[in-house]
């Protein structure tokens, strides 16, 4: 399919730190791929595990917009703006590195491990002032339907970021569609398969595969099985 990228669940890079073990769609510290480096605007697509009792030391950030979505466990954060949080699934957690911030990440339970997406979009806006934000989402409004988790727009469901972009997540039952139509021209669309088969466009996706579409008006979206997604909608020209 032309204007399609896809990029399937084991062809991503691969690190194994022990403590933390990665895969990465783009490309991301040791893993250097020339062919992955973002999707337009969406920069890092991070799947992480990180075991009982260990985590992230304090490390920096700027002129980024780092988003945090638990999928399992919990994690501590805490930033050098002061804030000491915990993030668990239902949660997004968004940061706007701006001038730079420090932080770290930490899975403080000592009997089981955290799974969590860290995704990190280019901003629109550089060298802002840094800020913090987490919600806690209601997982019951994305069942068969596409929940809104992020926007440009600070007053609309979700976390905002300095970016005209927008996240959704879905958990859909076997046989249900549903459609998304991008909300600003010349955006493009990377699906994630979290779990499940699904179908986007003619295109069949499975667990952790990767898929970007973009010059098109909508999505048509067909869970094969039960299936959750993560939508994100980013400019493909910033």
């Amino acid at each position: 399919m032309k204007n399609t990228i896809l990029h399937k669940a084991d062809t991503r890079g691969d690190a194994n730190h022990g403590w933390l073990h990665s895969k990465h769609t783009f490309s991301f510290a040791n893993y250097h791929n020339p062919e992955r480096m973002h999707f337009g605007a969406l920069r890092v697509l991070n799947d992480d595990t990180v075991e009982a009792g260990k985590g992230f030391g304090t490390h920096p950030h700027d002129n980024m917009e780092i988003i945090s979505i638990p999928l399992e466990g919990d994690l501590e954060h805490k930033d050098s703006m002061g804030n000491v949080a915990v993030i668990k699934h239902g949660d997004i957690q968004v940061m706007s590195a701006g001038t730079g911030i420090y932080h770290s990440e930490y899975n403080k339970n000592t009997d089981r491990r955290v799974k969590f997406l860290q995704i990190w979009v280019f901003p629109n806006t550089k060298n802002v002032t840094p800020r913090y934000d987490q919600i806690t989402l209601n997982i019951a409004d994305r069942h068969n339907k596409l929940q809104q988790v992020l926007s440009p727009n600070a007053d609309d469901e979700g976390v905002w970021i300095y970016q005209n972009a927008w996240f959704h997540l879905g958990n859909f039952d076997k046989g249900v569609s549903a459609n998304y139509n991008i909300k600003a021209k010349g955006n493009g669309v990377y699906a994630f398969i979290l779990k499940g088969d699904v179908t986007i466009n003619d295109q069949a996706l499975t667990t952790r595969d990767g898929f970007g579409i973009w010059d098109v008006d909508s999505l048509a979206i067909k869970a094969d099985s039960d299936a959750e997604i993560l939508l994100m909608e980013v400019p493909m020209t910033f």
